[in-house]
């Protein structure tokens, strides 16, 4: 016992910030795609290139970041981009308390760097490590967190520079890379669900897609997604047969 309790310790402390950083490169194709394009799409839509650049590094989220561009060509007030940023990000409570367990040995200032920086892509390489049991550190959510924030920013800026060249980033299918990313995210975590377990979820991914046609008819999409996400969840714990 003594024996497999320092195993674990040994292999939670070999997770270090480069192996973070070693995680984060299947996802970078996408990152750099999804920034280029948002690039191109701020640059259409009247910002600079220094806009574009501190948007990606103060706002920091590929949807909202497309929402805001489209509200800015369309002249809406600066308040009603404040409110509709706040929605469309509001799913990143889930993602970070989702991770926060695994992080409660760690100071508050800590997980506040770590929670800042998660992503919907992160959380999926995370959340993957984590199905399969392997324990994760602060170092190793750094360097997964950085390295995708820091192509982020260049990506984006890089994009608003070669926007002249770009005016139509669908012709590059670039506008498709976002869902490629989330349906291999997905596939990842399911080859971690024991087959037992499989039909549960799959019975869970029906009820939320359900949720989210029903929901958008009535609310917009992105609050529909938080709402759906809160219904599902809790029908997946009701549901759980496990012991």
């Amino acid at each position: 016992m003594e024996s497999s309790k320092i195993y674990v310790e040994k292999e939670a402390n070999s997770f270090s910030f480069l192996d973070g950083v070693k995680d984060c490169i299947p996802t970078l194709l996408g990152y750099i795609s999804i920034g280029l394009a948002m690039g191109v799409v701020g640059v259409s839509s009247g910002l600079s290139i220094a806009a574009v650049f501190f948007m990606s590094l103060l706002v920091y989220a590929g949807s909202a970041q497309f929402i805001i561009c489209a509200m800015i060509a369309a002249g809406s007030p600066t308040s009603a981009i404040v409110l509709t940023t706040f929605i469309v990000n509001l799913r990143h409570l889930l993602l970070s308390s989702a991770l926060a367990p695994k992080f409660t040995q760690y100071s508050l200032l800590k997980n506040i760097g770590i929670g800042s920086l998660v992503t919907d892509e992160s959380f999926g390489v995370a959340i993957t490590k984590i199905a399969k049991n392997i324990p994760i550190t602060d170092r190793w959510m750094n360097g997964l967190n950085i390295t995708a924030y820091t192509v982020w920013i260049i990506s984006c800026t890089v994009g608003a520079y070669a926007g002249k060249w770009f005016p139509d980033p669908e012709i590059f299918g670039l506008d498709y890379a976002l869902t490629a990313m989330f349906i291999a995210l997905l596939i990842l975590q399911l080859q971690t669900v024991q087959a037992s377990k499989l039909r549960h979820y799959l019975f869970l991914i029906i009820v939320m897609v359900v949720l989210m046609v029903l929901l958008s008819a009535v609310m917009s999409s992105s609050l529909a997604v938080i709402v759906a996400t809160i219904i599902t969840a809790t029908v997946g714990v009701v549901t759980n047969n496990d012991k």
